[in-house]
């Protein structure tokens, strides 16, 4: 299982899919789900989609694809960090691990060996905003892999023993990536010090303690709540006929009972009006690395895709402004990025930089600032947009190129915005930035009041303190 420390709302990459023909379903299976068919003409290289809702909740997502006798299933849960309290972080991630334990009729880790020794592949992933789990498999295994995502929503094995091991595999989890690594401590505090809301404040892995301290009555409770059919959304991509595949997922999944609704997250910031800043010393660390982060947008907006025109045009490769600036003219960093990081609730656009040895970071510092008065003062170049523009049409076809791709953007996009169309729509509203929109969002987010910069320097040999803030 892999973590994702970000929400990845990459919704493409490199050629469009052929036209994905989904036939209408017959009359008696339409009375027994709700259903609507989303379609486009061929020539426009549109998804062709059937958006179902069992009778339990569980929302379902249809795409007809015969190009390759392969099928792939994404299941998203609406369910990640955001949803945890105080004293109870890293569950949303512990539990994906928990996920893969057993069930009512499949036994410890037999779920990997059956899509393995089926040729398929697997795994889950977690995040702020969700809990994802997704296979691929040989067309003919359509009933194993209902089965499997079924049996271990209807009957989830919660022991004390797999809590157990599970709880010991997400801690060494957290020291390999996050305790032992450079710059792993310096950016579990970067979010911590520019978010207020609890919801985006805390890692998505947790902290030892809040791990240490989990039952398996906390675990019942989790599962009850939140890994109930009518808090998901299934997509299925790939070679089946729609009307046989529904009768299969109603078979495996309709009798599972749905759940109340669980609460809703609020996830609002309050406003910063002023600028957080902090230093970090690292003891693995071998060179200082400088983060600036300016949170409040809000994904799925003009303002998000006018952002992300921005992160490309300022730090988005060999190209962009930061990396002319400081890594190739001024000779003053050995890296230079700028992305957004889009959220249902408040993301964040940040900027990073690894400090060239012997160089200053309040340099680095300031000419990152003047290429943002750049930005605020004057529209950015044709070639410059274009370029981003380009960039991210290419991105957002190459993420559903495949069948598990698309599968993921449906049930990602359902998730967070309730819009499975998105992945007809998105690249539309990219193209439709415009340089006077990337120039408004630069005066409006990328305020000094707004900002968070953090510092993290390698720890001199021998220093008692482990960091200090300023």
């Amino acid at each position: 299982m892999s973590i994702t420390y970000r929400i990845r709302h990459r919704f493409g990459c490199a050629l469009l899919l052929a036209a994905l023909l989904t036939p209408n379903l017959p009359a008696s299976a339409q009375s027994k789900a709700q259903s609507k068919t989303v379609s486009g003409k061929a020539s426009s290289g549109l998804v062709k989609f059937q958006d179902l809702k069992l009778k339990n909740g569980l929302r379902i997502l249809l795409v007809e694809d015969h190009s390759a006798p392969v099928i792939s299933l994404a299941l998203n849960y609406d369910v990640g960090s955001r949803n945890e309290k105080k004293g109870r972080t890293g569950f949303a991630h512990l539990f994906e691990h928990m996920m893969f334990q057993g069930s009512e009729n499949v036994g410890k880790s037999e779920h990997f060996i059956l899509i393995d020794t089926n040729g398929g592949q697997m795994n889950g992933t977690t995040n702020e905003e969700r809990t994802l789990y997704f296979e691929t498999l040989p067309a003919n295994q359509l009933d194993l892999l209902l089965f499997l995502e079924a049996d271990r929503m209807k009957g989830l094995d919660i022991s004390k023993e797999n809590l157990d091991n599970q709880r010991n595999a997400v801690q060494e989890e957290r020291r390999l990536g996050l305790d032992n690594q450079p710059y792993g401590v310096f950016r579990e505090k970067f979010g911590e010090t520019m978010y207020d809301n609890f919801a985006y404040k805390h890692s998505v892995i947790g902290s030892m303690e809040d791990l240490n301290a989990a039952s398996v009555e906390d675990v019942k409770e989790f599962f009850r709540i939140y890994y109930a059919p009518n808090n998901a959304v299934l997509a299925l991509v790939g070679d089946f006929k729609p009307a046989e595949a529904l009768a299969k997922i109603k078979k495996y999944f309709e009798v599972i009972p749905a759940q109340p609704a669980p609460a809703k997250v609020d996830a609002t910031e309050p406003a910063q009006t002023a600028e957080r800043r902090f230093t970090v010393e690292d003891p693995l660390a071998q060179l200082a690395l400088l983060n600036i982060g300016y949170k409040g947008i809000i994904g799925n907006t003009p303002d998000a895709y006018a952002l992300q025109m921005l992160g490309t045009v300022l730090g988005g490769g060999q190209s962009s402004r930061l990396y002319q600036k400081l890594v190739r003219e001024k000779q003053m960093a050995l890296s230079a990025f700028s992305g957004l990081n889009a959220r249902r609730g408040p993301g964040a656009f940040q900027i990073s930089a690894n400090i060239a040895p012997g160089k200053k970071a309040e340099d680095v510092e300031a000419v990152i600032y003047e290429e943002i008065a750049l930005l605020q003062k004057e529209p950015i170049a044709d070639w410059e947009l274009e370029k981003a523009k380009q960039f991210a049409k290419r991105s957002a076809i190459q993420s559903r190129q495949s069948s598990l791709g698309l599968a993921i953007n449906l049930v990602e996009a359902v998730t967070a915005y309730n819009d499975p169309n998105l992945v007809n729509t998105r690249i539309d509203k990219l193209m439709a930035v415009t340089k006077e929109d990337v120039q408004r969002v630069a005066q409006k987010y990328l305020q000094a009041s707004q900002r968070t910069v953090g510092l993290a320097i390698p720890k001199p040999r021998g220093a008692a303190s482990a960091g200090a803030a300023r």
